[in-house]
């Protein structure tokens, strides 16, 4: 459940329900544990299903035809129990908002077993339901579903709650990216009914939204969910500013038959002449888009600034390369704004030519070539993947291109602490993506404004903490640079170097900025317990006491641990930082 949005109320002055034991009906029998089994039978007689669940059943019928339809059906009976005399803010019943969770990855052609966590993906956190008992009745795989995406407590976590939530769920979403695909279809559902809660609610949640989910949609690369977050969080956000880019872009785009036609009439003759098939659209552009590319200046806009042209290709890659010169045979294209993910994809697989070009009426059009077999992965992403694999490719982090962004994560959140987890993440999280090359030919993406430091720790922590410059293009260039597509980087090392303070500076990445800190945290913390131990020394010789002798027996680690240290350098750093009075130490060293 999201926080604020999702909150259900409780059914009599926020009394909770006496845990217990929940019963499945008997006539929906099925396996206790695994997935559901395989039936000749699926289809289930009218009777059976109820009013509420049938447009579920027939979007995820249309979707995966040979699907069991049962266990979706149980699912949605025991989160209808459960939630029963809960509402949400709206006043609706909250089975209402699981449901919706669910249909929206029905749409997404989510495969059954998420489809019936979505349902539950609740229970567990809100109703007296245990996570023993859904695994117990649904299966391991379900479990580990509604478990990835439940808060944590609290009132247990405090303070802590949100960061230790989100860490679970990218630790989650290692094991299963279906985790996160269920999240970011419940954080859309409280998008869309966001408008139920107060005002400064809706403003920080989707300030959150934007900061954390949208991103995560970005770098899946699901796009639908992306950019419907997008414009609900700005409307959330910026009300105003909301209203005003609708009513511009909906003028805008009442003329976008007229003012395309003569730039579209020409495409398709041009296509047709290099025997190129495949279909020409006019693709609007979404709301939030519109009004970042314009810093929210939309008087005047024009059609070709609300929408974009799309050519869906029939055929392959060279084909995309014949479409682009047919595109710029028959408009002039601008020069230095063609942009080929096909041959250097984004992050998250999304391949495209992206062109801009002048139109017959003197207007700047943007055109994307794509592929009609790389359409599904630049609108769906990961969701594309999982559904042509399977839920093999569902857990399938290690080795994944467009996934290396989430090993890099898993590997600094470890090292950040809860205070500063969610800055890191949000940092880590920023949009806009820049893909330098290593020496070997490797491609490295990195965040826009990251510098050739950032590279460093991106290639590894050790990497990272012994370099001293880089070579980009084969020049000498300093740890600040910053960075652009295309450059050729080369990271200096240099043994027995470490981080410095400045560094701080001009890191970018969260794993640089995560790693940088823990190395001066510990280099510091070393300064301090070698600074105690000599101040220790001294007062010891005055009085004829050999430290060097009481380390040897082990007594110093003795009476560090009976001071709550686990080893003698957190005794001698607490000396040095004051936290331990030095008379104290003195009579347990001298049994004074």
């Amino acid at each position: 459940m999201a926080p604020g949005a999702g909150a259900p109320r409780a059914r009599a002055a926020g009394a909770r329900a006496p845990r217990a034991r929940v019963m499945l009906r008997p006539a929906m029998p099925g396996p206790r544990r695994g997935r559901p089994r395989a039936r000749h039978d699926r289809a289930l007689p009218a009777d059976a299903v109820q009013p509420a669940v049938a447009p579920l059943l027939a979007v995820h019928r249309a979707a995966a035809p040979g699907a069991d339809q049962r266990g979706l059906l149980r699912g949605y009976e025991v989160a209808e129990r459960l939630h029963q005399g809960q509402l949400r803010k709206s006043g609706a019943p909250y089975i209402t908002h699981p449901l919706a969770v669910t249909m929206i990855l029905a749409g997404l052609g989510m495969d059954t077993t998420t489809l019936v966590a979505a349902l539950l993906h609740d229970t567990v956190e809100d109703t007296p339901y245990t996570l023993g008992e859904l695994r117990a009745d649904f299966g391991e795989e379900v479990a580990v579903l509604v478990d990835g995406v439940t808060k944590l407590d609290g009132e247990r976590w405090g303070e802590r709650a949100e960061a230790e939530t989100f860490r679970k769920i990218v630790l989650a979403a290692a094991a299963d990216l279906r985790v996160l695909v269920i999240k970011l279809a419940d954080r859309l559902h409280n998008l869309r009914t966001l408008g139920f809660q107060p005002e400064h609610k809706r403003a920080r949640y989707a300030k959150a939204s934007q900061e954390l989910l949208v991103p995560f949609a970005e770098r899946l690369g699901i796009h639908m969910l992306k950019r419907e977050m997008d414009d609900l969080a700005f409307a959330a956000r910026d009300p105003a500013a909301h209203l005003s880019a609708a009513a511009a872009v909906r003028t805008a785009l009442r003329d976008a038959e007229p003012a395309f036609g003569p730039a579209l009439a020409r495409l398709r003759i041009a296509l047709a002449e290099q025997r190129i098939t495949g279909r020409v659209s006019i693709r609007p552009r979404h709301l939030y888009a519109v009004h970042q590319e314009r810093e929210g200046d939309l008087d005047g806009l024009r059609p070709c600034d609300a929408a974009r042209l799309l050519i869906l290709v029939d055929g392959d890659e060279r084909d995309c390369y014949i479409a682009l010169g047919a595109v710029h045979a028959a408009l002039h294209p601008i020069p230095g704004r063609v942009k080929d993910f096909i041959a250097l994809p984004k992050f998250n697989l999304y391949q495209s030519l992206h062109t801009r070009v002048i139109s017959p009426d003197g207007d700047l059009l943007d055109v994307i070539i794509r592929s009609r077999a790389m359409h599904p992965v630049a609108e769906y992403g990961i969701v594309a993947h999982i559904r042509e694999a399977g839920t093999a490719a569902a857990g399938a982090v290690a080795g994944r291109r467009d996934l290396v962004w989430l090993s890099r994560l898993l590997a600094w959140q470890s090292d950040a602490p809860s205070a500063a987890f969610l800055d890191s993440l949000r940092a880590d999280l920023a949009p806009g993506d820049v893909a330098v090359f290593t020496p070997s030919g490797e491609v490295v993406a990195l965040p826009g404004g990251a510098t050739a430091l950032d590279l460093a720790y991106a290639l590894g922590p050790e990497t990272g903490d012994l370099c001293i410059g880089a070579l980009v293009n084969g020049r000498l260039a300093a740890l600040s640079t910053e960075l652009r597509s295309g450059n050729v980087v080369e990271i200096l090392t240099e043994p027995g170097g470490g981080p410095s303070e400045d560094w701080l500076g001009f890191a970018v990445t969260a794993p640089a900025r995560v790693r940088i800190r823990r190395s001066l945290d510990r280099c510091r913390a070393e300064e301090a317990a070698a600074a105690g131990r000599r101040e220790l020394l001294r007062a010891l010789a005055a009085r004829r006491v050999d430290l060097l002798a009481a380390e040897a027996h082990g007594d110093s680690l003795r009476i560090a641990r009976a001071l709550g240290h686990e080893e003698v350098d957190g005794m001698y750093a607490a000396l040095a930082t004051g936290s331990l009075a030095l008379d104290d130490l003195l009579a347990r060293f001298t049994g004074a």
